[in-house]
């Protein structure tokens, strides 16, 4: 396989038909048999693919070229998301506005060559796969929830942990999930998983939510400052998955169908694989 039919794997089983502003092939390559997938790849991880042998690097988190600089572009994308919580549409659009501004101008000054000229300088092809992954298990998380849960009477917040924990991913991680924003025995109410989309979106999105009446919000993380001022609304409630879980559950998808497609697939720098094995 090459770089862009790698690429095409991911897009169809996310259902996108065009490549989201966050992912891409970064750098060419062609006669691809053997691929290291991490969630953050640096030139230290490049420098060991090399030695592991392999022929192309897949990084989650974008680190370099247009994926990292336009990264900004696919927040909007969470629009459509919250709409289908119930959130206003124009409600949406400026709740997000802000945090969308304040991502562009992060990725604006950030060396976003780094990663690249090193691959280009080892003949290392490379792709990036950010959203497409992200998507992927919000689906899978989304429906594992509403399956399991409609099975409890009035579910409670340690309801929506015990069953995140019934995937691999979540029973594997050493960040196990965790209420960020609620107690074990309040109740869940609505739960809706929000994990794609480029990067959470902030106070102003959370409290759109549960205004949408979202009663629990699943994550995969959420800084300190966001977490205070959900607090202080005190309407909702915050699960926070957890980061590499959750971005290994959309991943382990990706890594499935390549394996199916031929390809040797060793997973790094993050991704939890879903299968216990002795050592």
């Amino acid at each position: 396989m090459n770089t862009q039919e790698i690429l095409d794997v991911a897009l169809k089983l996310a259902g996108l038909s065009e490549t989201p502003a966050d992912s891409g092939v970064v750098v060419e390559g062609q006669n691809i048999k053997k691929i290291a997938f991490g969630v953050d790849i640096e030139v230290g991880e490049l420098l060991l693919a090399r030695q592991l042998g392999v022929d192309a690097v897949i990084m989650h988190h974008p680190k370099g070229g247009l994926p990292m600089v336009d990264f900004h572009n696919v927040m909007a994308n969470q629009v459509g998301r919250m709409v289908q919580a119930g959130v206003p549409i124009n409600k949406a659009q400026k709740a997000l506005q802000e945090k969308i501004e304040q991502v562009s101008r992060a990725h604006h000054v950030a060396n976003y060559d780094r990663v690249v000229s090193a691959a280009k300088l080892l003949g290392m092809p490379l792709i990036t796969i950010h959203t497409p992954a992200d998507i992927m298990a919000e689906d899978f998380v989304q429906n594992h929830l509403d399956k399991h849960l409609s099975e409890i009477d009035k579910p409670k917040v340690k309801d929506v942990i015990n069953t995140l924990e019934k995937l691999p991913e979540y029973k594997l991680t050493l960040a196990k999930p965790i209420s960020r924003v609620g107690k074990d025995e309040d109740y869940a109410g609505r739960v809706f998983v929000t994990m794609a989309g480029g990067t959470g979106g902030g106070e102003k999105v959370a409290r759109a939510y549960f205004e949408a009446g979202i009663g629990t919000l699943v994550v995969m993380h959420m800084p300190d400052d966001i977490i205070k001022a959900v607090k202080q609304q005190n309407i909702g409630n915050v699960v926070v998955a957890g980061h590499m879980a959750s971005d290994s559950v959309g991943i382990n998808q990706v890594i499935k169908a390549l394996e199916k497609n031929g390809l040797e697939v060793l997973r790094m720098s993050g991704v939890i694989d879903p299968i216990e094995r002795s050592n």
